[in-house]
C-alpha cells in the first residue's frame, strides 16, 4: 500500500514538473496534481494494457514508439476530465509531455529503488 502512494506521489510530481517544461501544459496545484496522478494510475492500470493491445501491430511496427501516443492520448482524457484544474493545449503538447513524463519516471524509478524495496 505504501508503494502504491510513493508512486502517486512520484507521479504527482511528476506532472507538476513536466507542467513547469511546457506551457501548454497546465495543472491548479498539488491538488491537481494528486488527482490527476491517482486518475493516470487507474487509467494506467485499467485502460492502457486494452488500448496496448489493440494498437500491437502498430506498437511493433514502430519499435514500442506508438506507446507514447498511448500515455499522451490518456494524459490528455484525464485532463479533458478534470476541467479547468488540469488542461493541455493540443495532443502535441500531451505527446512531448508524455516523453518527457517516461524519462523523469525512468530517472526516479532508478533514484528511488533502494528506498522501496
Amino acid at each position: 500500500m505504501l508503494g502504491c502512494f510513493f508512486y502517486i506521489v512520484v507521479n504527482a510530481a511528476v506532472l507538476l514538473i513536466t507542467g513547469l517544461i511546457f506551457d501548454g501544459f497546465e495543472l491548479s496545484g498539488w491538488g491537481a496534481a494528486f488527482i490527476a496522478a491517482v486518475l493516470l494510475g487507474l487509467a494506467n492500470t485499467l485502460v492502457r494494457p486494452i488500448l496496448v493491445v489493440l494498437t500491437l501491430p502498430v506498437t511493433v511496427l514502430t519499435l514500442g514508439i506508438f506507446i507514447f501516443i498511448i500515455n499522451a492520448f490518456l494524459l490528455y482524457f484525464i485532463s479533458f476530465l478534470m476541467g479547468d484544474a488540469f488542461v493541455i493545449d493540443h495532443f502535441g503538447t500531451a505527446i512531448l509531455a508524455a516523453v518527457v513524463m517516461a524519462l523523469i519516471n525512468a530517472l526516479l524509478n532508478l533514484i528511488s529503488k533502494p528506498f522501496t524495496s
